[in-house]
């Protein structure tokens, strides 16, 4: 559904969409009338392009052959299938045609530019995340906004709808004031604060590493010091992924929207005085989707 309303704004970007799957066409066309979408659904029921993409998660027909018992095998299993299709009729579906989950992006000669996957079938990076990635802009929604004598920011969800396995980001688009500098990864070895998202810890929400764009060095001639900092307007990303675990799904059922707090840590210097380390309270709040389980029991 993501990928259906933002199909505008990919296409604007010059960006062709198709999604692949190894559900069958009836499966396929029905839940594209089901929920509206309208860009190609292709099927790949015996997995053939799967594989010749090298992306064929064989783990489920390990965890069922003659390797069943194996405790690496076991493990395995037990670390990337959902633990509701253990010992089940929906394992042995899974047998011939699960993918690793992602996207791929593919320049104007097909060659591909870059890719976004998982290891856990149930784990999906968002359109949006990807958009972003990519240096495609967002046109932000549910932004919060701030001003300080150092910068401005804006802070947004990639996505503010998530459900179960979203792997989504959240991003601060900063910008710093005239002859401002705002210190960058690197910086730490000389004392200053790093800019950085601290998220608060979540009961549904797992948050990982921040992706930072490339700083500069800059040179403060007093102490002859040389240090990585953003003097430009630039973004930073927060990774984060909705828990996909048996017993926090069936919490989920119950939740209709997830609110996440943390706070945006910065410090700021311009060429004479540098600023005290700051931190701004940051708040969202995500609107829950519950998974398609129509779609779902149809494979």
């Amino acid at each position: 559904m993501e990928l259906q309303d933002r199909l505008e704004e990919l296409q604007s970007a010059g960006i062709g969409v198709a999604a692949i799957s190894y559900d069958s066409e009836d499966t396929l066309s029905k839940f594209a009338e089901r929920r509206g979408i309208t860009y190609p659904l292709l099927s790949d029921d015996d997995s053939m392009v799967i594989s010749d993409f090298g992306i064929l998660n064989t783990i489920v027909a390990e965890g069922l052959g003659p390797r069943a018992e194996d405790p690496d095998v076991t493990a395995d299993v037990h670390r990337f299938v959902a633990a509701e299709v253990f010992d089940s009729p929906g394992l042995r579906r899974m047998i011939n045609g699960t993918p690793f989950p992602g996207t791929f992006m593919l320049d104007a000669n097909g060659v591909v530019s870059s890719r976004y996957f998982e290891e856990f079938y149930r784990e999906r990076v968002t359109t949006s995340s990807v958009m972003l990635k990519e240096g495609i802009a967002l046109t932000p929604i549910a932004a919060i906004e701030g001003t300080s004598a150092q910068l401005s920011f804006t802070a947004y969800p990639s996505n503010p709808i998530v459900t179960n396995g979203s792997r989504f980001s959240i991003a601060i688009d900063v910008v710093p004031n005239e002859n401002m500098h705002v210190y960058a990864p690197g910086a730490e070895d000389n004392g200053y604060q790093v800019i950085g998202l601290n998220m608060a810890p979540s009961d549904y929400v797992n948050f990982e590493g921040m992706e930072f764009p490339e700083s500069e060095i800059y040179h403060f001639k007093p102490l002859d010091e040389f240090v990585s900092v953003y003097q430009r307007p630039f973004t930073i990303l927060q990774e984060a992924i909705v828990a996909t675990s048996a017993d926090k799904e069936e919490e989920l059922r119950e939740i209709n929207a997830l609110t996440l707090s943390g706070t945006l840590d910065y410090q700021a210097c311009d060429d004479a005085i540098c600023y005290l380390p700051m931190s701004v309270p940051v708040t969202f709040t995500l609107k829950f989707d519950h998974l398609d389980y129509e779609r779902a029991d149809a494979r």
